[in-house]
């Protein structure tokens, strides 16, 4: 019963994952038919992002709360229904707005999925294997997404990209209804609607001046209140965590070596990752010629190489140990996105596929960084912990979105080249500070995810009164 749960959780997650790389390759139907601006793409995708990362741990403290199962149940039927929405859309506002409704989902889908599992395995190395077969769903979700969505894309109708969720979720549904039983505590008591509201208010003032500071104009009067909300927000939400009783981030946890480094790493990483998934659908089809399927496809090989090193990343890391796996699974993919920014606009498939492989390889790599953070929780903060891993991810995520985006886009408007050169020496140099910022991870992980930790940090991560009542 145990496995078919986790089968259950893997499929909620794989929902997730799938829509988003299905929708990447996607983007530039999508684009031409709703007739959309590099902006408006910018919050398709941005919209989900932005409510998910902003609602995420409020997702993990309603796992502590009310049980993760039902929260997991509620996310998978939000997801569904919303998906639903996204896929019968027809303009850009329409699926924005449902891409933001999915995005509620996917924060309450997402981090209960890794309550599940630590609570369905509460063994260090099952719970480990599972996170690897859980982990390599999300790479196979990276094979079939990419081909699904240039396939839909170029024959049938892109709201189907969407549509798809649908007969997966009323399956996942019925499946984590009769499979999930675990049990669960009771520990907090309040969701923190103050620090949930100042750090929703935070990043989307951060995201709207970020996503259109070009076209308005950085010095523009509204991009600079948009800057002035999001720091004044941030600095709310310090002071309201700091006073709470039950504050939505759990300060104590902050003092694990592994908790601290595991979350900076997995955000460096997003950072650079998120970026390039974002552009290069437009880059592949638009300069290299791509269709939609054959863009679709270049991703297939990079994603079977993640999924099967996941699975095998097990066995790496007790070799070698945590932090070097990481810091290699690091290096290779800091690498491969360097070299892919050499190539031109005469590229083709397998001028590409060597080092979309390259970075497979060293994304499978990363998966004993989430089995470590869980590792070092105590059971009663499950939920929220791993809501703050996700956390990490979503919003460096959002930023590399958003920054990178900004970076390419100013490149390409200061250009006298033609349109498709322009994008093209743009997406280059954009991809070179991404390659730069993925390789800052190494000494970070290096240093946060050495074998042992210290008496202090494991007293640092036990529960203390911070809304518990274990």
């Amino acid at each position: 019963m145990r496995w078919w749960a986790l089968g259950a959780v893997t499929l909620g997650t794989f929902m997730t994952y799938l829509d988003n790389n299905v929708g990447n390759v996607a983007l530039p139907t999508i684009q031409r038919e709703l007739g959309l601006t590099i902006s408006g793409l910018e919050w398709i995708v941005s919209s989900y992002i932005l409510v998910f990362a902003g609602l995420m741990l409020a997702g993990g403290r309603l796992a502590d709360v009310f049980g993760a199962r039902r929260v997991f149940l509620a996310g998978l039927a939000v997801f569904t229904a919303s998906s639903l929405a996204a896929g019968l859309a027809t303009s850009g506002t329409m699926l924005i707005a449902a891409r933001a409704v999915q995005g509620v989902g996917a924060a309450l889908l997402t981090p209960t999925a890794l309550a599940l599992i630590s609570q369905i395995f509460p063994e260090p190395g099952e719970r480990g294997r599972a996170v690897g077969i859980w982990s390599a769903a999300g790479a196979l979700s990276m094979a079939l997404g990419p081909f699904a969505g240039g396939f839909i894309s170029e024959n049938l109708h892109w709201g189907w990209i969407y549509l798809i969720n649908v007969p997966l979720g009323l399956v996942t549904f019925g499946l984590a209804l009769w499979a999930i039983r675990p049990d669960f505590t009771r520990v907090r008591r309040s969701l923190d609607l103050p620090g949930l509201a100042t750090s929703a208010i935070a990043l989307f003032a951060l995201t709207y001046a970020l996503i259109e500071g070009g076209g308005a104009g950085w010095t523009s009067p509204e991009i600079l209140a948009s800057f002035g909300v999001f720091a004044a927000a941030g600095v709310a939400f310090v002071l309201v965590e700091s006073r709470a009783a039950e504050p939505m981030i759990v300060v104590s946890l902050f003092r694990s070596r592994v908790f601290t480094g595991g979350l900076l790493t997995s955000g460096i990483w997003s950072f650079g990752v998120f970026g390039i998934y974002f552009f290069s659908a437009l880059w592949l089809q638009n300069v290299l010629g791509f269709s939609p399927t054959e863009a679709g496809a270049a991703f297939v090989p990079m994603a079977l190489v993640m999924g099967v090193v996941a699975i095998l990343s097990q066995r790496v890391s007790a070799a070698i140990g945590i932090g070097r796996t990481v810091a290699l699974g690091m290096a290779l993919m800091g690498t491969a996105v360097y070299l892919i920014s050499g190539v031109g606009a005469d590229g083709g498939y397998a001028d590409v596929a060597p080092w979309f492989v390259l970075y497979g390889l060293g994304g499978g790599l990363l998966v004993p960084l989430t089995a470590a953070v869980l590792n070092g929780m105590p059971k009663g903060r499950t939920g929220v912990a791993s809501g703050m891993l996700n956390v990490s991810r979503e919003v460096f995520g959002l930023l590399g979105i958003t920054v990178l985006g900004a970076i390419l886009s100013s490149s390409q408007s200061g250009s006298d080249r033609p349109p498709l050169l322009a994008f093209l020496d743009a997406y280059q140099f954009t991809l070179v500070i991404a390659a730069v910022v993925v390789v800052a991870a190494i000494p970070v992980a290096l240093y946060s995810l050495r074998v042992s930790r210290t008496p202090d940090e494991v007293q640092a991560a036990t529960p203390e009164t911070v809304g518990s009542s274990n």
